[in-house]
């Protein structure tokens, strides 16, 4: 199980434009996900947000590495301040009104170092949350278009 990509994959009861648009518009993310200083779905774009627990805050720091529209985002996760880089990747896959998406975040090993807050286990109670509740909640009851 060590060093195999955490992946998670939900049906959402909503069409892929409306995935794209909640997972690449920074006004959307900001409903859903972290409230992200900026997002541009652009090659090479930076962002940054902060999230942790009651007791501590990570600055996340991201770099989008891939980029295919309406199909595919892909960018960088690391902390600042902390050892370790991986890679989270949404890939949407139209079936129907509705949109399978897999997120799949490669690398979470590489943070073991840092403490108990990134455990594997943390990272995939953290995806399940916002993928399965967050994003699926979002896109299913504002479908906003």
């Amino acid at each position: 199980m060590k060093n195999e990509p955490l992946i998670i994959e939900r049906t959402l009861n909503a069409p892929a434009d409306v995935v794209w648009k909640a997972i690449t518009n920074v006004d959307q993310m900001r409903k859903w996900y972290f409230d992200v200083s900026d997002f541009k779905p652009e090659l090479g774009f930076e962002f940054q947000f902060k999230g942790g627990n009651e007791d501590r805050v990570y600055t996340h720091l991201c770099r989008i590495t891939e980029l295919v529209t309406g199909k595919k985002l892909q960018y960088s996760w690391r902390y600042q301040g902390y050892e370790g880089n991986s890679f989270v990747t949404f890939e949407l896959f139209a079936e129907g009104n509705k949109t399978r998406l897999r997120l799949t975040h490669e690398g979470v090993e590489s943070f073991s170092a840092n403490g108990p807050d990134f455990t594997r286990t943390n990272f995939e109670q953290g995806w399940n949350h916002i993928v399965g509740i967050s994003l699926k909640e979002f896109v299913e009851k504002e479908k906003v278009m």
